[in-house]
């Protein structure tokens, strides 16, 4: 006998109505409120973590978290609303906050202060009082009421100010006011001088600055209280309703972030607004849209969500929106700026969920799925195993029932107008046999799948699965049906109804094999043992029933609560019922008299369907909140429930064949397409093998040449290494000799200290036996002078002890003789009291039943009255909404014409400008055509020289090259040899330590044979003395004793002890020591990993250097090549060059020579800026060569002279 352990592991759904219902805590996890628990959802891992309301709360209403995303704050619902803090991190109650000074029965808004210290609370109806807390202490530090004081006009939220923990903003229907906290109040500032509208939300853009949306479709800018700028939003299209009246957008929710802003504009649509030059304006920069929903039967009927909250990640990456449809979506802000067009679109945050009453619920044998359906006509498989919702689609009617085949292929659905079996394909839910049963409110396959059963009205009705025949017609009850259960052998079907009656009948036969009816209970959920011989029940007389034979055996009473399901495992040793008020008990099963059971916090609302997974391993509940709950359950044993892993689930799917056909033919397209791909690919490797080739031939050539040359320097190398290494041995053996030179000399040193020392301390030791000597008489005469005075003192009290204790006794006669005369005084009051209360209830109770009279008469005439005055009031706000409407349209339109002329004007100047620029462009075209042609001729002579230079340069820069590397090598020697100096010095040092510490402990040996030897011969001096009264046994016992205590119990064990003490304290130095010593060394080799790899950084940047300077000497090198042409083409240089001046004249003889000169004069300017340049660069190299010099393995790229480029 046991109560099986439950545990919540998911939860499918979105509670709507509560304010803030979506926060970050960190950049993974969002909190949101799910049946009656918050949840924290990781998006990464898929998991959620959960926080129960707690037990007599009636729902959340608003929800807040802390800026400093530690803290989250849940007000819930109730006769004393209440606001608890819990802690995010280990989800632990901190605080529960509730005030007198609240009439209402919730709180509508709540906002933590900047520094997380403070909480504000909004309550609701009648009153809306604003209460400002230090949530810490539980005080309440101010109050004050938001609304008119009529309290008709209702308060949607208050926040804090983002930088000021005093200041707030409050905002509602007709209400925008600023409070200002100091000294035990809330003052309002910052007065309004225009005209209230109806606000529905506000953000805080900057410290001064706030954003308020209305209902009319208006975004206000307001600073330190006035209006700086206001900004109409323009929906694509307006709403219209059933009289054909267009409506502006509502701007629902409004949430800040470091760019900007975003609000939610009208059903389905979040604007994106930036911040511009001009702080008063803020430019929309996108609209975000929520996608069409494909598997829907009106795929628009998504984008009329109306979104009631948004929320950014603390890294401002995400933008999250719910919905009034129970819906979250989300949007990376980085791929809304870079997204092409105007508008983006909003992607579903984990899944869908059902936002209408969930109808019906069955569960699958040979998958891991579970089938729902709901009142918003939408069907929904989800996989228990992963958490996921594999397949949904919505209908045009409602769904009302569900049942799911064995198989997992097929469903079976109960709409409003008929009963349709249907296909689980791969992406779709379709219809292939439809039955004329209107409502179906119940259904269900059998265990083996052959049967399935549907209740029609009164009647239970069998069909067969392949025929679709009906079996039989089991007809007895006469009230609705609620549950219809199929034994464990599928012999036996269970039902029960609201006629008070459950019926056991043989699938087979179709009779009725056993009943127990109860009409006064209208039961509502039925559970079977696997044997089919035990039912369990519930219903409307809050009892839970155990039937057998028709017997009712067992009926356990649950109290006040009414049960509204009943589920049992397939194992038959835990059973489970849910209960209107949506909680789940888990009962102690066998059941006893009183019932057991533990109760768990799940679901906001009544519980209507419960089925256990054919593993026995997690139960799942549905509501009427439309949330589904997976909970993991275990028996008290532990024993959890198996699945044989040999079967495992099954994974075949249904497809229709034209859909296969449709996908064979794309593959085989893109097969065909792939072939193509690999041929030119192979032809595009087989041209880049060839040219590989080619290149890997050349460099295995200079690569021999290279290695070559480097053998000679290794060579070399070596030889100077062993040069190195014999002076280095050299100069460890005279710094050795050294060393123990000096440890000689401070050995004397010391010894001659040591000896000073221990001549010091035996005459302190002693004058220290003179001092104790004079202390002890000292303290004789002192205990005797206090024995005196003890014996005075306690003589003293004893007397006045006796005296008080007479005076108590006279005290205690005096009280009891009062006490008897206040008893008599107290029943002659009461009985009085009592007359005289009979005398004027009977009187009121008269008068009260006049009064209830005549205000029974008053009430029937304001009824009428207030009907007819409300029908009046109804048409008289219709006008008026009719007349604003109109003249809001009318304004917005002649804006639009506006700012549409002034687009024209400007696109027609610009046309202008553009028109200009195009011919101006034309015309530097034609000269620059003239020019390069010229340009052309002066190439074909130019070339030539090139050629001849790049001969000129090629064997410097490979000695050039062959030098760096030398030097490299040489760099890289020199650091080996840095780290070995290193080393050694270490190892001295450590060596040094160790002596010291030898040379401490034999000092301290020696030290400690020093004191015994003293201790020794004070004891035999004591001894000899004692010796002396042999003859006198008083003085020789009183001696003796003496010598006892000054030498055993005082001397022996303090030097003892004091000896461990020693030996301890020196023993955890030297560890301290050794554990130091071993983590400087961690230090030390960690820095020079983090040296060598900055030097790597610096040699990386040098490499960068280096290659640009080789690039502006290619450039310098060019450059005096074309000009070197170029002087010897003006015959500068006609010795060397005879033929090219020749040539250069007849080029330049047809073209003009003002072109020609002004080109040498560009060409001489840019050989004066690259010398600069180069000088700079030079003097970088200078610094960066002085400064410390990288080593690494890394090869820098060649430096070419300029005189080698010259």
């Amino acid at each position: 006998m046991s109560i099986a352990i439950t545990q919540a592991k998911h939860i499918f759904g979105l509670k709507p109505g509560v304010t803030g219902n979506i926060c970050y805590h960190d950049e993974q996890t969002i909190v949101y409120p799910a049946g009656a628990n918050c949840i924290l959802y990781n998006i990464d891992q898929k998991s959620q973590k959960f926080i129960p309301c707690s037990d007599k709360s009636e729902g959340m209403t608003a929800i807040a978290v802390s800026p400093n995303r530690r803290y989250v704050a849940i007000a819930e619902k109730g006769e004393k609303p209440q606001i608890t803090i819990y802690d995010l991190h280990s989800l632990r109650k901190r605080k529960v906050l509730s005030s007198p000074d609240v009439l209402s029965a919730d709180y509508v808004s709540l906002a933590f202060s900047p520094d997380s210290k403070y909480l504000v609370a909004q309550s609701g109806k009648p009153d809306y009082t604003l209460l400002y807390w230090t949530w810490e202490k539980s005080k309440v530090m101010a109050v004050t009421k938001t609304s008119n004081p009529q309290g008709t006009q209702p308060v949607y939220q208050v926040t804090f100010n983002p930088q000021d923990n005093t200041q707030l903003c409050v905002t509602g229907h007709g209400i925008f006011k600023h409070f200002r906290y100091s000294e035990g109040n809330l003052k309002t500032f910052n007065f309004q001088k225009m005209e209230p509208q109806n606000y529905l939300c506000h953000a805080w853009v900057s410290e001064e600055r706030l954003v308020i949306g209305t209902d009319s479709g208006r975004l206000l800018l307001f600073e330190a209280g006035e209006l700086k700028n206001e900004f109409a939003i323009s929906a694509p299209e307006k709403k219209s309703d059933e009289e054909g009246h267009t409506h502006s957008p509502q701007i629902t929710a409004v949430v800040a972030y470091s760019k900007g802003f975003a609000c939610a504009c009208g059903p389905g649509m979040v604007h994106l607004y930036e911040k511009t030059d001009d702080k008063d304006f803020f430019k929309k920069s996108r609209e975000i849209l929520i996608p069409l929903d494909n598997n829907s039967a009106d795929p628009a009927h998504a984008q009329r969500q109306t979104i009631v909250c948004l929320t950014v990640s603390p890294s401002e990456e995400t933008l999250v929106a719910s919905t009034d449809m129970s819906q979250l979506y989300y949007i990376t802000l980085s791929s809304a700026d870079l997204g092409k067009g105007d508008q983006a679109h909003f992607e579903v945050l984990a899944q869908s969920f059902h936002y209408g009453q969930v109808m019906g619920l069955d569960v699958c044998h040979r998958k891991a799925l579970i089938a729902t359906c709901s009142l918003d006509k939408s069907v929904r498989i989800w996989n228990y195993e992963t958490c996921n919702l594999e397949l949904y689609k919505e209908f045009a009617e409602e769904a009302y029932s569900i049942a799911l085949h064995p198989s997992g292929l097929y469903i079976l659905v109960g709409f409003s107008d008929k009963l349709r079996l249907m296909n689980l394909l791969i992406d779709d839910i379709r219809t292939f046999k439809e039955f004329t049963i209107r409502g179906c409110r119940e259904c269900s396959f059998s265990n083996g799948g052959h049967i399935f059963a549907a209740v029609s009205s009164n009647v239970i009705q069998l069909f067969s699965t392949t025929t679709f025949e009906v079996t039989a017609n089991l007809k007895g009850h006469n009230g609705k049906i609620k549950a219809v259960v199929w034994s464990a052998d599928d012999s036996k079907i269970i039902s029960c109804g609201m006629d008070g009656a459950v019926y056991e009948w043989d699938s087979f036969s179709g009779k009725r094999v056993g009943e127990s009816v109860l009409k006064s209970c209208n039961y509502t959920g039925v559970a079977v043992t696997a044997d089919g011989k035990t039912t369990f029940a519930v219903g409307s007389d809050r009892t839970l029933k155990e039937i057998s034979d028709s017997q009712i055996l067992r009926e356990v009473e649950t109290g006040e609560m009414t049960l509204s399901g009943v589920a049992l495992s397939n194992s038959g040793r835990m059973l489970f019922a849910g209960t209107i008020k949506g909680t789940l008990w888990s009962l102690k099963f066998p059941l006893t008299i009183p019932g057991e059971w533990q109760e768990h916090q799940g679901h906001g609302s009544q519980i209507v369907k419960m089925k256990v997974t054919t593993d026995d391993q997690y139960l799942i509940t549905v509501s009427e909140d439309a949330s589904i709950i997976l909970w993991k359950i275990t028996d008290k044993e532990g024993r959890v429930g198996k699945r044989d892993k040999e079967v495992g689930w099954a994974e075949e799917i249904l497809i229709t064949k034209s859909d296969l056909e449709e996908k064979n033919s794309m593959m085989s397209e893109l097969k065909t397409r792939v072939d193509e791909l690999k041929m030119e690919n192979e032809y595009q490797l087989r041209l880049k093998d060839m040219n590989y080739n080619e290149k890997i031939k050349e460099l295995t050539e200079k690569f021999i040449q290279e290695m070559e040359s480097l053998k000679t320097k290794n060579q070399v190398l070596k030889t100077e290494k062993d040069k190195e290494e014999a002076k280095h041995e050299e100069e460890t053996a005279e710094i050795m000799e050294k060393h123990a030179k000096e440890l000689t000399d401070l050995e004397s040193a010391n010894n001659q200290k040591l000896m000073l020392e221990y001549e010091k301390f035996q005459e302190q030791q002693a004058k220290y036996m003179k001092m104790q000597e004079d202390y002890e008489r000292q303290l004789q005469e002192m205990e005797d002078s206090k024995q005196k005075a003890l014996e005075e003192l306690t003589e003293y009290y004893e007397t006045k002890i006796q005296e008080m204790t007479s005076k108590l006794e006279q005290s205690n006669d005096e009280a009891r003789q009062q006490n008897r005369e206040y008893d008599e005084t107290k029943k002659q009051i009461e009985e009085d009291a009592d007359r005289e209360i009979l005398d004027i209830k009977n009187k009121y109770e008269r008068s009260l039943r006049n009064e209830k009279e005549a205000n029974t008469r008053l009430k029937g005439e304001t009824g009428i009255m207030k009907k007819k005055f409300t029908s009046l009031q109804k048409d008289i706000d219709d006008h008026k909404e009719e007349i604003k409407k109109l003249q809001a349209e009318s304004a917005k339109l002649n804006n639009m014409i506006r700012n549409l002329q002034k687009d024209i004007e400007g696109l027609n100047k610009e046309i202008h400008e553009r028109d200009d620029t195009i011919q101006d462009k034309e015309k530097r075209i034609y000269d620059l055509k003239k020019k390069n042609q010229e340009l052309e001729k002066f190439k074909f002579v130019l070339d030539y020289k090139i050629k001849e230079l790049k001969k000129q340069i090629e064997p410097r820069e490979n000695d050039i090259k062959n030098m760096k590397e030398q030097i490299q090598e040489m760099e890289s020697e020199l650091e080996r040899f840095n780290k070995q100096n290193t080393q050694l010095e270490l190892n001295i040092t450590e060596l040094r330590q160790k002596l010291k510490a030898t040379d401490k402990e034999m000092h301290q040996e020696r030290q400690k044979v020093r004191d015994v030897e003293a201790v020794v011969k004070r004891f035999k001096t004591d001894l000899h003395n004692c010796v002396g009264y042999i003859q006198d046994p008083k003085m020789l016992k009183e001696s003796i004793k003496a010598l006892y205590q000054k030498h055993v119990q005082e001397d022996i064990t303090e030097s003892a002890s004091v000896d461990a003490d020693i030996q301890k304290e020196y023993s955890r130095q030297r560890e301290h020591l050794e554990r130091s010593v071993a983590s400087l060394r961690k230090k030390l080799t960690k820095d020079s990993e983090i040296h060598r790899a900055d030097n790597v950084r610096i040699m990386q940047e040098n490499v960068s250097l280096i290659k640009e300077i080789n690039d502006l000497r290619k450039e310098l090198k060019i450059a005096r090549t074309q000009i070197h042409d170029l002087e010897a083409a003006l015959g500068l240089h006609s010795k060397t060059n005879k033929g090219d001046t020749q040539a250069l004249a007849a080029i330049t003889a047809k073209g003009p020579t003002a072109i020609f000169e002004k080109e040498l004069e560009e060409n001489r300017k840019m050989v004066e800026m690259q010398k600069m340049e180069i000088k700079r660069l030079r003097t970088q190299m200078l610094e960066i060569e002085l400064g410390s010099r990288p080593s690494s393995s890394t090869k820098l790229p060649p430096m070419h002279s300029i005189e080698s480029t010259a």
